[in-house]
């Protein structure tokens, strides 16, 4: 699997909500791993640092992404920007004690990745979450904006995808006799059976059961993250779902006036990975329209903002845009 298929801009395609129901159903054999031995599961041990090149790409940093983030530093021996980010990162990754494990790939010697994530310049830094790919920043940022950065990218980890991993390092229980740490039980939500649920008709393509499960959850919990996003998600799949992408555009473009074209083209712009076109295109419904029309296309965007995720600068700037065209 190459990072072409990942959504490179952090929005949830057709197959990041596969991984993410594969990273939730991991997630909930960890905490059926926790309620036999007392502690959660630990991810398999291995350095919390490792070189990846593009033949173990796949195991490395895919594969792992459905059971921690993977934080991914693109360096190279004559970047001297590099020799003072890297060592930072690398301790960060300890210090974290397997919250995150740091993938390094030498750009010289893996060409074919550094194009596929379109680096234009080292260091740059990427996570993959759930089969994600999210640009993180690049440069030699300072310690305190990559500690923020780093926080907030194991939140969304936890809150959106159900990554509860611990990565072990296997370098320090080689140190210590072989030792390893044991964090904090997972406790078991009151929602995990339907959630879990939720995921399995996701993965069955099932969206209309996916979608029931998530309400049923929101009903007794209105503010539940997680039941909030697979809902967006679910209803976002069950509308794309058997479109002709190239009618879906044509429409889209000939029929600035037609809202239902304009909702048609907006979901196949985010489900492509196009965030800012798909809020641009809705804000632009929304100034041109009124009544019935102007709140139709003021709830669908609210909709496309619950699959980004409210902490997104994208959405950030739209609502923004909105509020400009609304007032």
């Amino acid at each position: 699997m190459q990072p072409r298929n990942m959504s490179m801009s952090g929005v949830v395609d057709l197959a990041a909500v596969k991984a993410a129901g594969e990273a939730k159903a991991k997630a909930e054999q960890a905490r059926a791993e926790a309620a036999r031995t007392g502690g959660a599961a630990a991810v398999p041990p291995s350095s919390l640092v490792i070189d990846v090149d593009e033949a173990g790409f796949e195991r490395d940093v895919l594969q792992r992404s459905t059971e921690v983030p993977v934080v991914i530093d693109f360096w190279a021996e004559w970047c001297e920007p590099c020799k003072q980010l890297s060592p930072v990162l690398e301790r960060l990754a300890r210090e974290y004690a397997g919250r995150f494990v740091l993938a390094k790939i030498d750009v010289d010697a893996n060409q074919m990745l550094m194009q596929q994530f379109g680096i234009q310049g080292i260091p740059a830094v990427f996570a993959v979450v759930a089969g994600q790919a999210l640009p993180l920043f690049q440069g030699a940022a300072p310690e305190a904006q990559i500690r923020a950065t780093l926080d907030q990218l194991i939140q969304v980890g936890e809150e959106r995808f159900g990554l509860t991993g611990i990565a072990v390092d296997a370098d320090a229980g080689e140190a210590d006799g072989g030792s390893e740490p044991v964090p904090a039980p997972v406790p078991e939500g009151p929602y995990d059976a339907l959630l879990s649920a939720a995921v399995d008709a996701l993965d069955a393509n099932d969206f209309a059961g996916a979608s029931a499960a998530y309400r049923e959850v929101l009903s007794a919990d209105p503010g539940n993250t997680e039941a909030k996003l697979g809902l967006a998600q679910a209803e976002l799949l069950a509308r794309v779902q058997g479109l002709d992408p190239v009618a879906v555009r044509k429409d889209g473009a000939e029929r600035p006036d037609d809202v239902a074209a304009q909702f048609a083209a907006a979901d196949l712009d985010l489900v492509g990975g196009h965030v800012e076109d798909a809020f641009g295109r809705l804000v632009e419904v929304v100034r041109r329209t009124f009544g019935d029309d102007r709140e139709a296309a003021r709830v669908r965007l609210l909709e496309l903002f619950e699959v980004i995720g409210g902490d997104d600068p994208r959405v950030t700037a739209a609502r923004s845009a909105l509020a400009r065209v609304l007032f």
